[in-house]
């Protein structure tokens, strides 16, 4: 793999090194990543390309499989790898890691291979640079805590390294750097997409679950819904950041969402309701609409508008 290099060293060569050109930016959110899915099916629908992909965690393991196949078959093959997932498929609970983590002889929860032999049995390319579309995985430098971009390599490598949830998996050594969720730097890595000369940006965000009744149970259910409601905060101030920059559209996510970013037991419902909604969304405003998309504010649901919402989509 060639060496991974933070989001700043590119900014002051993304004028020379890139022509103007259009980046989807997939951000992180552990199940509800599978509200990408339905985003891209609608986008392929009125056959809108990026040049570039950029994503994070989650998001970065979907835009890989995009930008590895970048077309309506491939879009339909990632649908029925989520549909099929379940929540054991990628944090597989272990009484003996969670011993030795607790005990301080690991530093983190889950062992990573279930996830690893996922990643090596679907992914449609072994390396980053054999994409159809050139893709962009963030993760984190574990001892600085600096964003790191990389764009070649082995491809499965690189996306363990941007999933790493701090605690949860362990961190993955790629040439002689510690690294661990993307996330953790720049979860929605619009500067990334920036810096490396995109002059529009097409944002799929995976949104948050704001209808759930009660908090999460469970350790590791409980981290991932905290860290995904400061993702979308940080997205919020990215979208105010950066409107002003560049053509920046970001899309909708699913509202009201009662499924935690743990469950994996409603990706086949998270993609139907997204695609739905996100071709409305098109008809309407025409990748035309700026700002804060509303589903991405502060804001509450009783138990009535969220059933009304869910049976409406």
């Amino acid at each position: 793999m060639a060496p991974a290099s933070a989001s700043t060293d590119m900014e002051s060569h993304a004028s020379t090194s890139h022509p103007a050109r259009t980046a989807f930016v997939f951000a992180g959110g552990g199940s509800l990543g599978a509200v990408q899915v339905g985003m891209l099916k609608a986008l392929m629908r009125i056959k809108v390309l990026p040049d570039f992909v950029v994503g994070a965690s989650v998001g970065a393991i979907n835009g890989a499989y995009f930008a590895a196949q970048p077309d309506v078959e491939g879009v339909a093959r990632l649908e029925r790898i989520w549909s099929k997932l379940r929540s054991a498929d990628v944090f597989p609970f272990s009484i003996v890691n969670s011993l030795l983590a607790i005990l301080g002889r690991r530093d983190h929860l889950i062992a990573p291979a279930f996830l690893k032999s996922l990643l090596d049995s679907e992914l449609p390319c072994e390396t980053l640079e054999a994409a159809r579309i050139p893709c962009h995985v963030i993760a984190t430098n574990v001892l600085t805590g600096t964003e790191v971009a990389m764009n070649t390599g082995p491809m499965t490598d690189a996306l363990l390294a941007s999933a790493a949830i701090p605690g949860v998996f362990p961190s993955v050594a790629i040439n002689g750097d510690y690294l661990m969720d993307g996330g953790v730097a720049n979860n929605t890595p619009i500067s990334t997409a920036v810096a490396l000369g995109a002059t529009r940006i097409i944002v799929l965000p995976t949104g948050m679950s704001c209808a759930l009744p009660k908090p999460p149970r469970g350790a590791v259910a409980v981290a991932l819904h905290a860290l995904n409601l400061l993702v979308m905060r940080q997205l919020v101030s990215d979208i105010e950041h950066f409107s002003d920059r560049v053509e920046l559209v970001v899309l909708p996510p699913l509202c009201p969402v009662a499924v935690t970013a743990y469950d994996f037991s409603q990706t086949a419902d998270l993609i139907r309701r997204s695609e739905a909604s996100t071709r409305l969304w098109l008809k309407q405003k025409g990748l035309h609409d700026r700002g804060t998309p509303p589903e991405l504010l502060p804001h509450e649901h009783d138990e009535h508008d969220t059933h009304a919402h869910v049976g409406a989509v």
